[in-house]
């Protein structure tokens, strides 16, 4: 099943399965894609990033969530990946200020972690990846690609 899928859930029933499916999705990935991440904290956006970051040829250790930094950068894999984090986010403003335009549009991909506060600002052909809670051990990853939810 390609990992891309548009409309099809999947189950993760631990950590690894999930990093798992991201390095399987890195496969598909491409020079400016944006890759949003939505879901509940704990639901797995860090994990799928770290699956994104070894499938692209980064080392996964080294990816944690940007959340007071707003941005990390992952550099000597097959693409450079940008890692956002708006959830601690005071504007719009603040998001703009770090050129974001230039991620967006670069060589590499982005992931964006609680995309939210800035859904106005994400491409049409955004891949939206929501996470969330079915228990205590297993997330359902949902996958909307193309701008497929009308947003964007």
């Amino acid at each position: 099943m390609d990992p891309k899928e548009n409309g099809v859930a999947r189950e993760s029933a631990a950590p690894e399965e999930t990093i798992a499916f991201g390095r399987r999705l890195a496969e598909t990935l491409r020079a400016g894609q944006v890759v949003a991440l939505y879901g509940e904290l704990g639901s797995g956006k860090t994990h799928l990033a770290k699956g994104i970051c070894a499938g692209l040829g980064i080392d996964p250790a080294h990816v944690t969530s940007p959340t007071f930094a707003l941005i990390n950068e992952y550099r000597g894999g097959r693409l450079p990946v940008y890692h956002f984090d708006t959830y601690r986010l005071k504007s719009l403003e603040e998001f703009m200020a770090l050129g974001y335009e230039d991620y967006f549009e670069g060589e590499g991909v982005c992931l964006v972690e609680w995309p939210e506060p800035i859904e106005s600002l994400l491409p049409g052909d955004t891949l939206r990846i929501r996470l969330t809670h079915r228990d205590a051990a297993h997330r359902r990853i949902e996958i909307e690609s193309a701008g497929a939810s009308g947003e964007g």
